[in-house]
């Protein structure tokens, strides 16, 4: 077993958090429900669909990072649950379904995330493939405990012993038989992976409702087909997107001192962040994760590759060109929001927001 000091935190921003349970959900997924100190209770808070990410040590490179999506509701007085899923030569899935047990210790950083509703009272249509019901099901919880709207999940699997939550799902559609509805689309049984137009069919009576989906990328891809061809506004389709984290969340920021070339062609920038405005000098050979690290703000970050929109703000006035942008689609750009570690001033002026 790869084995890292587990206990003290590598960065002010991260935190070791016990393990209180291990759940096996299938032959080859688990989930982690971790206990959370009443003095972390404000820095762990989340939203609906948010995710975690996990220091998980390794013989070759010290740690890797992972970033992996709870499954809990924050409206249900759970605990925290994130769920993981094994996959083919996924050497931190393997490695956290192998090795962790109840009473272990891992290093966490805040959650994290945008794939979250802005309305837990509207219409939800939510698809899922394998264990990208994860973030969906914590939609799916927190609008039946929180909200009024009705909730339809279309759910992809091979068959059924690869359902993941098969029995909370059921308890919860016995619970709110009037709300609820699970599309199931099992391969075993349809003959074979879902095509746009047979998901299209099952979303046909829906497309008013907000969607959102998570899966893998040929899921996700037949899904967006889906909805292009029922012709669901972009403004109402929400989707998840994880790549794997190449560079180390956890380790500590160090400060790059502003030459005085970088100083004389710098922005000046106003960013909210929880509630309270800064204004600072932003050179435009920087980004904002950096010059907002060198000002000991506690911005939200994980990956700082445009890779995990931990860092997404949206920005309120001037203008910023992003280094690259795999996370954020063409509506969420247009609709104002940036990453921050991959962000720089075009205008002399900004005003962000997180």
């Amino acid at each position: 077993m790869t084995t890292v000091d587990p206990v003290v935190p590598h960065t002010s921003r991260s935190a070791v958090l016990r393990v209180q349970q291990v759940i096996a959900e299938t032959a080859d997924a688990c989930s982690l429900v971790f206990d959370v100190p009443e003095e972390l209770a404000e820095r762990f808070s989340y939203l609906p669909g948010q995710f975690l990410t996990l220091r998980i040590p390794s013989d070759r490179t010290g740690s890797v990072a992972r970033c992996y999506s709870l499954a809990s509701s924050p409206h249900t007085g759970e605990a925290p649950k994130v769920t993981v899923k094994r996959t083919v030569d996924g050497y931190a899935s393997n490695w956290v379904c192998d090795n962790v047990h109840a009473g272990d210790r891992i290093e966490v950083l805040p959650p994290s995330g945008l794939f979250t509703p802005k309305d837990l009272n509207a219409d939800l249509l939510l698809f899922a493939a394998g264990s990208g019901v994860t973030p969906i099901m914590s939609i799916l919880k927190s609008a039946l405990i929180r909200g009024t709207g009705q909730v339809v999940v279309i759910y992809a699997n091979r068959d059924p012993e690869s359902v993941i939550f098969a029995t909370e799902l059921a308890e919860l559609t016995a619970a709110h038989p009037d709300r609820l509805t699970i599309l199931p689309w099992l391969e075993s049984e349809r003959g074979g992976f879902p095509d746009a137009a047979a998901l299209a069919e099952l979303a046909g009576p829906y497309t008013e409702y907000q969607s959102f989906m998570c899966g893998p990328g040929p899921f996700m891809d037949v899904v967006h087909a889906a909805l292009a061809q029922l012709s669901v506004p972009r403004e109402r389709i929400h989707a998840e997107v994880f790549n794997s984290l190449s560079g180390d969340p956890f380790a500590e920021h160090e400060i790059v001192e502003v030459t005085a070339e970088e100083a004389a062609d710098a922005a000046t920038v106003e960013v909210e962040l929880d509630g309270e405005v800064h204004t600072m000098s932003w050179p435009r050979s920087r980004t904002l994760v950096d010059i907002m690290l060198d000002k000991g703000l506690d911005v939200p970050y994980s990956c700082q590759e445009g890779e995990c929109g931990s860092c997404a703000c949206t920005v309120l006035s001037g203008k910023v060109e992003m280094d690259h942008c795999e996370i954020l689609d063409e509506q969420d750009i247009a609709n104002g929001y940036i990453l921050g570690c991959q962000a720089h001033p075009v205008t002399d002026e900004v005003k962000i927001q997180f």
